[in-house]
């Protein structure tokens, strides 16, 4: 009986040690998502480098960040890089995709659809910040559906699997560029749907020199798409809260 006692205590402590690294396993694969919410943004990359796309990107540059900047024609975007320093890069925009811990989509709104076939999976789950805007003159029927259903809605649509915010396109390039860090800061609303995406895209605002203000989910981009009262408005955060507090919330 003395032995038999000894062998089913050791049989508990076998079964027991199995089991603590067993669950310590299940509890990491169950738990990627809230690992990869907190993976922090080292890379961007900018798919192109007209006047939105490349004042971004040297205020990130600035801010220290890994920047690629992509288009059609890589080449002759080597200038801009070089100029930029800090080992900025330039590469095609399926590169630029990979690279990016954030994907910019600084093009004309109409080359979204394209982007979002050419790119396809590799999408998937990437945080993709849309700083375009649809204006139906130039995007034809795209723009025409984006303002229909809202910028942010038909961006989604457009780049199927990843995970837009909306950020940016209602303010000028041109007053990103002068009042970057300047005081009061300057208020750069934002939407969408992942909480994940929407955090990484504010710490982006923050180091760019602005303040971010949510205003809800990608329905909410409406509020400062063209046509809107928020549209190239460059406000304080006091202000364009009061703005949304007032109606246009």
């Amino acid at each position: 009986m003395f032995l038999r006692g000894i062998s089913d205590k050791f049989h508990r402590l076998g079964r027991l040690a199995f089991a603590v690294p067993l669950l310590t396993a299940f509890a990491i694969i169950a738990a990627p998502t809230a690992l990869a919410a907190a993976t922090p943004v080292h890379k961007i990359g900018i798919i192109g480098a007209g006047q939105m796309g490349s004042t971004l990107g040297k205020l990130w540059v600035n801010a220290g960040y890994q920047v690629m900047f992509a288009s059609r024609h890589p080449d002759e975007l080597k200038p801009l890089a070089a100029s930029l320093g800090h080992d900025t890069q330039v590469g095609t925009v399926q590169q630029a995709t990979q690279f990016g811990d954030v994907v910019v989509m600084a093009v004309p709104y109409g080359a979204l659809p394209g982007l979002g076939k050419t790119l396809g999976g590799a999408l998937k789950n990437k945080i993709v910040l849309d700083v375009g805007n649809p204006y139906p003159g130039r995007d034809g029927q795209t723009a025409e559906t984006a303002l229909k259903i809202g910028s942010g809605r038909a961006t989604a649509q457009f780049l199927p699997g990843a995970q837009v915010v909306r950020a940016f396109n209602s303010i000028a390039a041109s007053t990103l560029a002068s009042d970057a860090h300047q005081s009061p800061s300057i208020a750069v609303p934002l939407a969408g749907d992942s909480q994940a995406a929407v955090d990484a895209v504010s710490a982006l605002i923050t180091q760019a020199g602005f303040v971010p203000v949510v205003t809800g989910n990608l329905d909410s981009a409406r509020l400062f798409q063209p046509g809107s009262s928020l549209f190239l408005q460059a406000l304080s955060e006091k202000d364009l809260r009061a703005e949304l507090a007032n109606g246009h919330s």
